[in-house]
């Protein structure tokens, strides 16, 4: 038995999960689905990593499983927006259609319950890397296609020493200068967006750094990603935002409780 109890919220934004990525911790994604249920799913961008995709095809059936699970939350009544992002910029021109229940936008406006207006967006229209030079962009993916690979050798070695995941790629990200320095440009601009937009805060993506902050009179929230820190944000029923770590696989309780039958049973039935 795993001891933990499902938990449904009102709201649920997943980001940055790079399905076709060997990288993308689809087991925990779907371990935390299991676990956690919303009225309303945002997929707020990166959900599918195209650019892997095109330099070599990767897609495990676990890959294929999150999608289903998501198929499966959408046809039992969840209402679920797919945001586009840079790695999967492809769903951009489907803006407005819907795919097995799931919508295809470029932004979107979630009212919380406590009646707060929030942008959703993904966030690369704000990363001048990735929207003025494609190239350099590009190059920076097989950089962190490296890190990624010493982040898989750490997390192996951890798991034979018996100790708990830990994201080596999420505490260079926080620990290096220059890093902090872009984190911080973006927030900023996206907050500033979010002025532009006359909303009372921004949901975003890209950065795989989760965070809720206020920028002064805008909140600013990350969703984090599932590939690095292994983030979703909620949203309460009350309205109230929060981030969700799930790096972690628990054991399925199974369907009936095993109950064994005891030596005097036996006996008793034996006479």
């Amino acid at each position: 038995m795993s001891g933990q109890e499902p938990r449904t919220f009102r709201s649920m934004f997943i980001s940055d999960v790079h399905l076709g990525s060997k990288a993308a911790k689809a087991e925990f994604l779907i371990d935390f689905l299991r676990y956690h249920d919303a009225d309303i799913i945002y997929l707020v961008g990166d959900i599918v990593d195209g650019w892997r995709l095109r330099r070599s095809w990767h897609w495990p059936q676990s890959h294929n499983d999150v999608v289903q699970k998501l198929l499966r939350k959408a046809r039992k009544g969840a209402n679920i927006t797919y945001i586009a992002g840079n790695h999967d910029e492809f769903a951009r021109q489907f803006q407005g259609v819907h795919f097995g229940g799931i919508v295809v936008a470029d932004r979107a406006i979630h009212e919380t319950a406590d009646g707060k207006r929030l942008l959703v967006i993904h966030g690369d229209q704000f990363d001048t890397v990735v929207h003025n030079a494609r190239w350099l962009a590009y190059l920076g993916d097989h950089a962190y296609d490296a890190a990624m690979l010493v982040n898989r050798v750490v997390t192996r070695l951890r798991q034979l020493l018996g100790l708990p995941y830990w994201s080596f790629s999420s505490w260079a990200k926080v620990n290096v200068k220059k890093a902090v320095n872009f984190i911080g440009s973006f927030q900023t601009m996206l907050a500033e967006e979010a002025r532009r937009s006359h909303v009372d805060g921004v949901i975003c993506g890209h950065i795989h750094h989760a965070v809720i902050e206020n920028f002064g009179d805008v909140q600013y929230i990350n969703t984090g990603d599932w590939v690095e820190s292994c983030t979703a944000v909620v949203e309460h029923f009350d309205g109230r935002m929060e981030i969700l770590t799930w790096a972690q696989v628990l054991p399925e309780a199974p369907d009936e409780p095993f109950i064994p039958l005891l030596i005097e049973d036996r006996v008793g039935q034996a006479a």
